[in-house]
């Protein structure tokens, strides 16, 4: 007869299936992003997350529950990337919290621990919206409170019981999240944080099921035969962000010349290898667009393999990997987090102390920006993030820093920016976050970027790599022409009132173009605002338009 309980061991072998088996479905979880634009790295950042406890569980021998939970749980804390990974980090900071003394866990211990861990996870969001990984983990932790509640004969395998109804209503509830979020359904999709939550469970109870650990995604062959990985790259200069490997694998149809497919590869990146063999098709390439990589492959055949990594991430890594905490020298000091070499230097001349590499798509984690902080010589460290999914991320780090830290809610590079123009070292810190606040709140942007697919998104259809303008969060409309966008977007954000516009221009955009989009706004405005353009070489988006 199998235990009422589950050891240590198990609770081990569990999670580290779980992150394995959540590294092979994270591109999947990524679709599932309801904009078309380029920033689905939902199952990315929950990956990444989930595998930042997998080298110190792996060091584990013989160990109770209560250190397998506080081992998870801590490493997920540092390793916490973008808000789906933060939230997922405190359930089992939660967990951890219950079974703090625990050598082997109940199912009804199991239960209390998991409704912990959303108790945790739902203070920590401001404003909590239903149909997300939050609904999902509440109504599980409800499964599991009810399912240990009616075990009445403790023969019977109780831990599986439990685990099983919480995997069957995590299920459940996801399926209903279009249901409860209008976004989802009209992209007709389930919420990605849901859904590598519910990988993840169903990861976990499998292992508890048959005690095998799933194995971690392995390098396709081709790997074999590029000698040099992304993170022997990043020492290099980055021309583009993701180092993309996948196979082809033959549909068996009319087969389409190989050579297409690199020269199509060639024309969105570079370190193109394109092998054909008789039934499968190896691919590398180095793309600012992996998802047009993928969308091109899949007319050549069916993908296996698929790995795809953030060098520019990989280079910060390991950039962070050599800070130093610094003692206090001054009484503030900024980190900000922004992407793109002339962003950065706009941050810096305005007096951040340090800046971490990141935001759409390359969300820093909690380790990245606490090491930032501790490298940061002053006694009071305000972060700036710049990014509505790093803001979670960065508020972790608060608890975990030696100083005082404070986190400004800025959502944009623009609001960042202005935030630190409206700093006063002569005032105090909680005057300055009202200030800095304000002065944020009023500041206009926009976006320019591009469909990362074919969508159907607010009745508005979109063709893959067709130019989108966003503002306010919110698709505005769409374009054939970046710089007509630009012009046309800022030009929608202005009124009788604006007297100042900022347009950074992004890789691949040239200074003539980002001229011609000051031309076009000045035709229509005159004189009446002062327009200036910066060369910010952020990577996503073509141009980021500030209006205040």
């Amino acid at each position: 007869m199998d235990s009422v309980y589950i050891s240590g061991l198990m609770l081990r072998d569990m999670l580290i299936s779980a992150a394995n088996t959540l590294e092979s479905h994270k591109q999947e979880i990524n679709e599932l992003n309801v904009f078309p634009v380029p920033d689905g790295d939902t199952g990315t950042n929950m990956s990444m997350t989930m595998n930042a406890a997998v080298r110190e569980l792996s060091r584990l021998g013989v160990c109770t529950v209560a250190e397998v939970s506080n081992t998870a749980a801590s490493s997920l804390l540092r390793g916490a990337r973008g808000n789906s990974g933060v939230i997922l980090s405190l359930l089992f900071r939660g967990i951890a919290r219950t079974l703090n003394d625990s050598i082997e866990a109940s199912g009804s211990d199991f239960a209390k621990a998991l409704q912990c861990g959303v108790d945790a996870a739902y203070k920590a969001v401001m404003k909590p919206a239903e149909g997300t990984i939050l609904t999902v983990a509440r109504e599980a932790a409800a499964a599991a409170d009810r399912a240990a509640k009616n075990v009445t004969d403790q023969t019977e395998l109780d831990f599986k019981q439990v685990f099983k109804a919480i995997c069957d209503e995590a299920e459940i509830t996801l399926a209903k999240t279009p249901e409860m979020l209008p976004v989802l359904k009209k992209a007709g999709v389930v919420d990605a944080g849901g859904k590598g939550l519910v990988v993840i469970l169903q990861a976990m109870l499998k292992t508890l099921e048959d005690g095998i650990i799933e194995k971690p995604a392995v390098a396709p062959v081709a790997q074999a035969q590029i000698v040099r990985g992304a993170a022997g790259e990043a020492d290099e200069e980055i021309n583009f962000t993701y180092c993309t490997e996948f196979i082809i694998n033959k549909s068996g149809e009319a087969e389409k010349d190989p050579l297409a497919l690199r020269a199509f590869l060639e024309s969105i990146g570079d370190c193109v290898l394109v092998a054909d063999d008789n039934n499968f098709i190896k691919v590398h390439c180095h793309t600012d667009n992996p998802g047009n990589a993928i969308q091109e492959a899949l007319t050549y055949g069916y993908l296996s393999d698929m790995k795809i990594d953030n060098m520019r991430l990989q280079h910060e890594k390991k950039a962070t990997a050599n800070l130093e905490r610094v003692e206090p020298e001054k009484p503030y000091g900024f980190v900000a987090i922004a992407a793109g070499k002339g962003v950065a230097q706009l941050f810096t001349e305005l007096g951040a102390d340090r800046i971490v590499e990141g935001g759409q798509t390359m969300n820093p984690s909690t380790e990245d920006i606490l090491a930032n902080i501790e490298a940061t010589p002053a006694q009071t460290v305000i972060v700036l993030p710049n990014n509505k999914n790093v803001i979670l991320a960065a508020e972790q780090a608060v608890s975990l820093s030696d100083r005082t830290v404070y986190v400004l809610h800025t959502k944009t590079i623009p609001q960042g920016l202005t935030a630190l123009l409206n700093f006063d070292a002569e005032i105090d810190v909680t005057s300055n976050m009202r200030n800095m606040g304000t002065a944020a709140d009023h500041v206009k942007t926009g976006l320019i970027t591009f469909a990362a697919r074919d969508s159907d998104f607010d009745g508005k259809k979109i063709s893959k790599n067709e130019i989108i303008a966003l503002t306010g969060g919110k698709i505005s409309f769409t374009d054939s022409d970046p710089v007509k966008a630009a012009a046309r977007l800022t030009l929608k954000m202005t009124d009788k009132s604006t007297t100042y516009i900022s347009v950074i221009y992004g890789l691949g955009v040239t200074p003539e173009q980002a001229d011609e989009v000051r031309n076009l706004v000045t035709e229509k405005l005159g004189l009446q605002a002062e327009i200036n353009v910066i060369n910010g070489g952020q990577p996503i988006y073509h141009f980021i338009v500030s209006v205040e």
